[in-house]
């Protein structure tokens, strides 16, 4: 009987023998330790940053700048197309430079005659650089508007009040910043910055609409006839005559 059982035994004894490396290879690596193939170092990108925070103090300024023009808080359609009418409001010129968002209503593309020419001045720069345009996302609401639209995004500003949205006066516009390239960002924020520092401009950066939201001053206007009369008046320097070099040359 013992003889019959050896051959049996020994035929285990050399299974679990040939089998044991192979144990051994599968366990000698915890399931939990990191390969070093899998991973790949991350490359940490710098976050662009937002030069124009939005914050109560913003809306507190475009508010007071409304109040120092004297400017209504536009009601409703009815007074919308009043002061279109008397060319108070201006239509947004669509051109080479300057788009618009589709879904903006082509009776909410106006504005104050100073955005427009603040808008013109910067979608022509901003072409000159990148030939590219801008868009134009948001102009002129009405309070009716503004209320609606707060029913539906939190974030909007509120249609009454000390930081009521400036957009209800017509001085206001939101340009498309999702979409532009890191360079882009940055000429736009170096663009802006002198006429904020001017008071011109009251601009902010939105981060969950990805807009700029920049209120423009009646200043500019004036600003900008000024600047245009300086280049006018500086003299012209005729260039040097083929003799009057030849003669300094003989000097």
């Amino acid at each position: 009987m013992s003889t019959k059982r050896t051959p049996r035994i020994l035929f285990v004894v050399l299974a679990v023998a040939l089998c044991a490396p192979a144990f051994a290879l599968h366990y000698s690596v915890p399931a939990n330790q990191p390969r070093s193939s899998a991973r790949r170092p991350r490359v940490r990108r710098a976050r662009l940053i937002r030069m124009f925070r939005p914050s109560h103090e913003s809306l507190l300024l475009q508010n007071e700048e409304i109040d120092r023009l004297e400017l209504p808080r536009i009601q409703d359609d009815t007074q919308l197309e009043e002061l279109k009418a008397n060319g108070e409001l201006l239509p947004i010129r669509e051109s080479d430079y300057l788009r618009f968002d589709p879904r903006l209503d082509p009776s909410r593309r106006y504005c104050r005659p100073w955005t427009r020419d603040f808008l013109e001045d910067l979608s022509e720069a901003y072409y000159k650089e990148f030939r590219s345009q801008i868009q134009v996302n948001s102009a002129v609401r009405t309070v009716k508007g503004q209320k609606k639209l707060r029913r539906h995004n939190r974030n909007a500003a509120p249609a009454e009040g000390d930081i009521a949205s400036s957009h209800l006066a017509g001085i206001t516009v939101d340009i498309q910043r999702r979409g532009m390239t890191r360079q882009q960002i940055q000429w736009m924020q170096q663009y802006l910055l002198p006429l904020k520092s001017m008071e011109l401009i009251e601009p902010e950066e939105e981060r969950r609409q990805w807009v700029f939201h920049v209120m423009v001053s009646n200043r500019y206007t004036e600003w900008r006839q000024s600047k245009s009369l300086a280049v006018e008046q500086q003299p012209e320097v005729e260039p040097p005559q083929i003799s009057d070099v030849v003669a300094t040359q003989q000097q």
